[in-house]
């Protein structure tokens, strides 16, 4: 097939869920398919243009730079949102040059399929008829758990707003495009019902068995990890909460409990963990994850806000290293508690879960055994690319 596949970011460094998912698919699907793909470049992405060759035949860079978050022009932009149909997080993407770009593309040249990656692309997508939408979270389920959580009258204000813009503009784009490709049952039943989209298949996450595998003879040096990108709100929110209602609870027993959270671009309120308390480590960007998960003897995913599944959990797994995790970070994983990791929702019950398992080896490592052969059956990566490349073919429209 020749496919044309539209993103807002090229997939180096791979240091999001989003773009591992979509570079362990598309790596797969390229030795077999003409792979075009058009996407944002920032400038912080000075490898991502020398890198896609190893998942696509041809590249279309968009250069864009997006304000950062603590800056005035964003500020300005987040004021000029109140006044927008879109919600910020996708308006922030719009851009006249792909589109033009992508009209170009798509009026000179014939594809088997148009995949647009994310909610986001589709504002660049003047004609989505035609197209896959391969949506990695139902984001109005997002907003809508900001909203809840959110205690500051202000911010609920806003994330409230959001979410109503973004639950209008999420359900007008299902019912447009040709087929949708979800990340889990949970998603697909949960986009059929709510935006009344009948057209949707699933692609399960994958994890690479090989990759994750640790050193013979490997023994954790820490306790606790978290790893997740830290400019993401779910993933803040989740640190934050751990930290000051749950790892109090697990010091009065263990006082000298340590966390490290590895992630990229870590804000001054994360890093402000980190002066506040010696045991916590802020790693920031790290080019392999690896070294983290196999050096910490439990994997946390305390997450209150969130869709679409987790990457971090079956890297845990695959890396042999167990979870704890909650309802929501767990959610759309083919799972379960306590035989392939332990459920928790509360900061009791959460603490009272890694301190057993920080106070027995033998359970840790009958826990990460017992995930580990679960998902080395169900999930690697070729099975997953194989998955989507037979959702393309069969509703490819000529």
């Amino acid at each position: 097939m020749k496919i044309l596949w539209v993103k807002s970011d090229f997939l180096h460094p791979a240091v999001a869920g989003g773009r591992i998912r979509t570079l362990e698919i598309l790596k797969r699907l390229r030795p077999r398919h003409e792979i075009h793909y058009a996407a944002f470049l920032y400038p912080d992405q000075a490898e991502a243009l020398s890198c896609c060759g190893e998942y696509c035949s041809r590249a279309y860079p968009v250069p864009l730079r997006l304000p950062d978050k603590r800056s005035l022009a964003f500020a300005l932009q987040v004021g000029a949102s109140l006044f927008s149909r879109l919600p910020l997080a996708v308006s922030r993407y719009r851009s006249l040059k792909m589109q033009r770009l992508i009209a170009s593309l798509r009026s000179a040249q014939r594809f088997d399929a148009v995949v647009c990656d994310f909610l986001v692309s589709a504002i660049n997508l003047p004609d989505l008829s035609r197209c896959f939408l391969f949506q990695h979270n139902v984001e109005t389920l997002i907003w809508q758990r900001h909203h809840s959580e959110a205690r500051d009258p202000l911010r609920k204000f806003y994330f409230r707003l959001q979410a109503r813009r973004m639950e209008a503009l999420e359900s007008r784009v299902c019912r447009q495009v040709a087929h949708i490709i979800a990340v889990s049952d949970a998603d697909a039943q949960l986009m059929r019902s709510r935006f009344g989209v009948p057209r949707v298949s699933v692609v399960p996450t994958g994890v690479d068995l090989d990759f994750f595998a640790p050193p013979p003879s490997t023994a954790p040096t820490g306790d606790l990890v978290f790893i997740g990108a830290m400019d993401w709100l779910p993933n803040i929110d989740g640190v934050l909460f751990f930290v000051r209602e749950i790892l109090p609870l697990m010091r009065r027993r263990r006082p000298g409990c340590t966390l490290t959270v590895a992630g990229r671009n870590p804000g001054p309120e994360i890093r402000a963990l980190a002066r506040q308390d010696p045991l916590i480590r802020i790693t920031g960007t790290v080019e392999d994850i690896r070294p983290c998960l196999w050096a910490s003897a439990v994997s946390i995913v305390p997450l209150r806000i969130g869709g679409g599944t987790r990457l971090k959990i079956y890297e845990s797994m695959a890396a042999r290293v167990p979870v704890v995790s909650t309802s929501v970070g767990a959610e759309g994983l083919d799972l379960r508690s306590p035989d392939h990791f332990l459920l928790a929702d509360t900061p009791t019950a959460f603490a009272e879960a890694c301190l057993e398992l920080l106070e027995a080896p033998e359970r840790r490592a009958s826990l990460a055994e017992s995930a580990w052969c679960w998902i080395a059956e169900r999930y690697s990566w070729p099975l997953v690319a194989r998955r989507f490349e037979e959702i393309l073919e069969e509703n490819r429209r000529g």
